[in-house]
């Protein structure tokens, strides 16, 4: 006889239900125990292996190459740039009365002696005005002479008594007035001459002639302007910009190189003038430094200048290890337990052999010379010291 078929269905589902529920009971207990024994041996591990994780975490430590910079002699260079100018412009303009300009002898570019005539004005009137002075003056000079006869006459024939003392006094007056209206002719020929004379446009100094603002046929008075402008014996200078402390840091008769832009000529000058002022608003002030000419040189253009301004001793390092992010330039030393430690410096002159620092290290810093963007403060590395160049 088959028992089982004796079992109620209901009563069958519910010992199935029963029988499930105590073996995923039974499951979950063994996962649990298997859990806790697996914690237990992970925490035992570490517990008597802790010092040798130390030690392999140090040697995957990544390996940077470090230099103790030291601190070498350097000369401190400035650099500056600023606008070209003339050291001594000369405008030049109408002295005289003006009038038409007849002709035109120079253009920008050229070179001019002191009294070379530049320009012409038109002087007919005014010829024919010193002509008709010229005349007067002989006419003058004849009446002094006709004068000074009668008068010499008539002082021989005083001692005979033809001539009496009155004579003599009046025909002595007759040639002094005439002598007196000579002088006033031949001042008034002298005048028209001197006047007549400033109507050519000269150059009041040598030079080189920087503008031509004058044609032939222009009407030319005081009020046109300038008419040429010159850079007295063609001398240039560099009007470089400065910051303050710069400014304190050069002194005149310090030798300069100079570089146009658009060029790669460099040249020689001297520092000749320090501003005494310093603009409110830039905080800069200019250094004035003369040149000689060159055709390299125009005026209203721009130059950089290299200023050398004495020596110091300072830390030198490579490019590659200084960083640059918005607070500024940092290098990475290494401090005594191997970790990074950012440090924010200030550079100062570039030279051959590296970037000085100005201010933020002592020189007896381990310095990571290279892979300092991938390095963080407090990362653990393993420093390896390269010798400073030049130590």
């Amino acid at each position: 006889m088959n028992y089982e078929s004796t079992i109620p269905s209901d009563d069958l589902a519910r010992l199935n239900d029963q029988d499930g529920r105590s073996t995923n009971r039974r499951r979950l207990i063994i996962a649990a125990a298997v859990a806790v024994v697996l914690l237990l041996a992970y925490v035992g591990y570490h517990y008597f292996t802790g010092s040798g994780n130390e030690d392999d975490s140090v040697s995957q430590a990544p390996t940077v190459t470090v230099m103790v910079p030291g601190k070498q002699q350097v000369t401190r260079t400035i650099n500056a740039t600023g606008t070209l100018a003339a050291r001594r412009e000369i405008p030049v303009s109408v002295v005289g009365e003006g009038g038409r300009v007849t002709n035109v002898y120079v253009d920008a570019g050229d070179w001019v002696k002191q009294g070379q005539v530049m320009a012409s004005i038109d002087r007919s009137v005014q010829s024919q005005q010193a002509a008709s002075l010229r005349a007067s003056v002989g006419v003058s000079q004849a009446d002094l002479n006709l004068a000074q006869a009668n008068l010499d006459r008539a002082e021989k024939l005083v001692d005979r008594g033809f001539i009496s003392k009155a004579d003599i006094d009046r025909l002595t007056a007759t040639r002094d007035s005439a002598a007196a209206r000579l002088k006033v002719s031949q001042a008034q020929l002298n005048e028209t001459q001197a006047r007549n004379s400033r109507l050519n446009i000269v150059a009041p100094k040598a030079g080189f002639v920087l503008e031509r603002n004058v044609e032939p046929g222009q009407t030319a008075t005081q009020g046109s302007g300038v008419l040429f402008l010159l850079a007295q014996n063609g001398e240039m200078e560099l009007q470089a910009q400065l910051g303050e402390n710069d400014l304190a840091n050069i002194s005149v008769n310090t030798t300069t190189q100079v570089t146009p832009v658009g060029t790669d000529k460099v040249l020689t000058g001297t520092i000749w003038q320090i501003s005494p002022v310093i603009d409110p608003q830039s905080r800069q002030g200019i250094a004035r430094i003369s040149l000689g000419f060159d055709r390299a040189l125009r005026p209203g253009g721009f130059a950089s200048a290299r200023i050398q301004s004495g020596t110091s001793e300072v830390a030198v390092l490579p490019e590659s290890a200084l960083q640059n992010d918005s607070k500024g330039s940092f290098v990475y030393i290494i401090g005594p337990d191997n970790k990074a430690i950012r440090r924010d410096v200030v550079i100062g002159a570039v030279s051959s052999a590296g970037l000085s620092i100005a201010s933020g290290l002592v020189g007896t810093e381990q310095v990571v010379l290279r892979a300092g963007g991938f390095l963080s403060p407090g990362e653990t590395v393993q420093p390896e010291v390269q010798k400073a160049s030049g130590a």
